[in-house]
């Protein structure tokens, strides 16, 4: 993978205060932030180089996909409702005498 280009950009406080906070708003980094306006803006100008790549995700992975079926439940048996325990694991009843 080629290396991104590092910048040292200097700006106003009140242009980085408002630029960070749009970023913020957006759920981006302010560093994100810059590079999605300056791509807009050389796309919007017809200026983007046709072998820019796109900008990278950053977070969490997608969730894999499940390639075989989770097991079947054998037939009449009752469908599990959320907060119940499996068989066998069940906690003793405090009201038993």
């Amino acid at each position: 993978m080629t290396e991104r280009k590092q910048v040292l950009l200097r700006l106003d406080p009140a242009v980085y205060d408002a630029l960070a906070r749009w970023a913020s708003d957006e759920l981006r980094s302010a560093n994100a932030q810059i590079e999605f306006l300056l791509r807009r803006a050389l796309a919007e100008g017809g200026r983007l180089p046709g072998n820019a790549r796109p900008i990278p995700r950053r977070g969490r992975p997608p969730k894999a996909r499940q390639s075989a079926k989770p097991p079947e439940k054998p037939h009449g048996s009752p469908p599990e409702r959320p907060g119940d325990a499996p068989p066998g694991d069940t906690p003793p009843d405090d009201h038993a005498p």
